[in-house]
């Protein structure tokens, strides 16, 4: 068969890596000339900057004539990484947004080639047993006890709760002690905190549930006498409840108390469902999964690895204590898992998703934990933690910064001492602009903070003292 042309010609077969190799120098040399011109963690302008920067170079997006595989990737992937926020500098620190190692972009690369499509085994077999493998063996850091736990990947932590939720609605559907013969079944009821992830309040809506019952946390943290009696309110008078925690909130890294909330969750006969998509990493170290005890007491745990685990988007996962849990999830569909092939031994891999079409997003988070292991991870998340600490140190040695909380993460809130909200607000906006820096905002009942969200597991503490000095350049005297 005749070699086609780099422009049409295909990722896989005994060809494609022959294809590629040309191709990825074109991209590799494109990401570093953009990285460059760059030169800083955000392209400065502002939106309407870079819109206009994107729209000059792509014109004319559809040609009559194409101007060439090498042309098109070294214009628009130089324009992509020029107009980027880069996780990979330090001074990218707003959102859970991380750099991902190289070895699990090359990984993802082998991914896009092949492209299985996780939604039948005859579409992805080797896939699909390693995803099988690699998800059993991350649920059971999270449920060391449980004799088979299990995992669904997801697109991450919203797809997770979103999982978690419906998941809990239709054990409650079951379960013959929720209903009464006599009269229709209550809805599920979902008890979280106003720190929880807003995925907890969409993916109710989603499923037709009413809307969560948020308790106060003006602490940053469910309390355990809050849900006490919240739960002991509810008892009798309404039907099956939920109860969510949050290991690693979004605004501080706060981590609720798992123990408690846990112990309050089985008295009150309420299921018990964590959010640690931010903070589910800590399994990975010896010096700070001990903030997670109580975890493996959960019904369902949101993990997610393109935060504290820095692959490549997305690599989400929930977290099950056994293959029971995910029963309500059994779908079928002739051509993808037909009875007979399930029962000939066909792995049915549609029930383990909402999603049909699904990209093996495994491959790069197994190819991460086999080459690091849990130790060689652990000491990333101890480092990055450890960056935290230090900002914190900076901050509360600096006359003119004031530091919010110890950091529990990698999530730092600040603000120079006295600004309003406006000033604030007006920092982060130029720093933004002028592509210095890429700080989060956060609120609090103590007002608005900037907020430093470190992921980059190599950054020093000179870089940390470089941001300080650039929100400082902004301060208004």
């Amino acid at each position: 068969m005749p070699v086609p042309p780099a422009g049409t010609a295909l990722a896989g077969g005994t060809n494609g890596p022959r294809a590629l190799r040309p191709l990825l120098d074109t991209v590799l040399d494109a990401l570093t000339t953009g990285a460059e011109d760059r030169a800083g963690p955000l392209p400065p302008g502002g939106p309407e900057t870079v819109a206009r920067t994107v729209r000059d170079a792509c014109h004319p997006l559809l040609p009559g004539h194409g101007s060439g595989p090498h042309a098109a990737l070294r214009t628009l992937v130089h324009t992509l990484a020029a107009g980027a926020a880069d996780p990979a500098d330090p001074h990218c620190a707003a959102h859970l947004h991380c750099p991902p190692l190289a070895l699990a972009t090359a990984a993802d690369l082998a991914a896009a080639a092949l492209n299985p499509s996780m939604d039948s085994w005859d579409q992805a077999p080797a896939a699909s047993a390693l995803e099988a493998l690699t998800s059993r063996a991350l649920a059971a850091l999270v449920y060391p006890q449980a004799t088979d736990p299990d995992a669904l990947v997801t697109t991450g932590g919203t797809e997770s709760n979103q999982l978690a939720l419906l998941l809990a609605r239709e054990a409650a559907a079951t379960d013959g002690t929720a209903t009464d013969p006599h009269r229709p079944a209550r809805p599920l009821r979902i008890v979280c905190g106003a720190n929880a992830h807003h995925s907890i309040h969409r993916s109710a809506w989603l499923l037709g549930l009413p809307e969560p019952l948020t308790l106060p946390t003006p602490d940053g943290l469910l309390t355990p006498d809050t849900v006490h009696s919240c739960l002991a309110n509810l008892a009798g008078r309404t039907g099956p409840v939920l109860l969510v925690a949050t290991a690693g909130t979004t605004d501080s890294g706060a981590i609720d108390p798992l123990p408690a909330l846990a112990d309050l969750a089985e008295r009150h006969g309420a299921r018990f469902h964590v959010d640690a998509a931010y903070g589910g990493a800590l399994l990975f170290s010896d010096t700070h999964r001990a903030a997670l005890d109580g975890l493996a007491r959960a019904h369902t745990v949101a993990l997610d690895l393109h935060k504290l685990g820095w692959q490549p988007v997305a690599a989400g996962l929930l977290a099950v204590p056994g293959p029971a849990t995910l029963t309500p999830l059994a779908h079928q569909a002739d051509y993808l898992n037909a009875d007979d092939d399930t029962e000939a031994g066909l792995p049915d891999l549609l029930s383990r998703s909402l999603r049909t079409t699904r990209r093996p997003d495994i491959l790069k988070i197994a190819v991460t934990l086999k080459a690091l292991g849990r130790h060689g991870l652990g000491e990333l998340v101890d480092r990055t933690l450890a960056a935290a600490q230090t900002l914190a140190d900076l901050i509360e040695a600096h006359p003119r910064y004031e530091l919010h909380s110890r950091p529990t993460l990698s999530t730092v809130l600040f603000r120079p001492t006295g600004a309003d909200h406006t000033t604030l607000a007006a920092i982060r906006r130029t720093l933004l602009t002028d592509g210095q820096a890429v700080l989060g905002r956060a609120t609090t009942p103590t007002g608005l903070w900037l907020k430093a969200t470190l992921l980059n597991p190599h950054t020093q503490p000179g870089d940390l003292t470089t941001l300080l000095k650039l929100v400082e350049g902004h301060t208004p005297r």
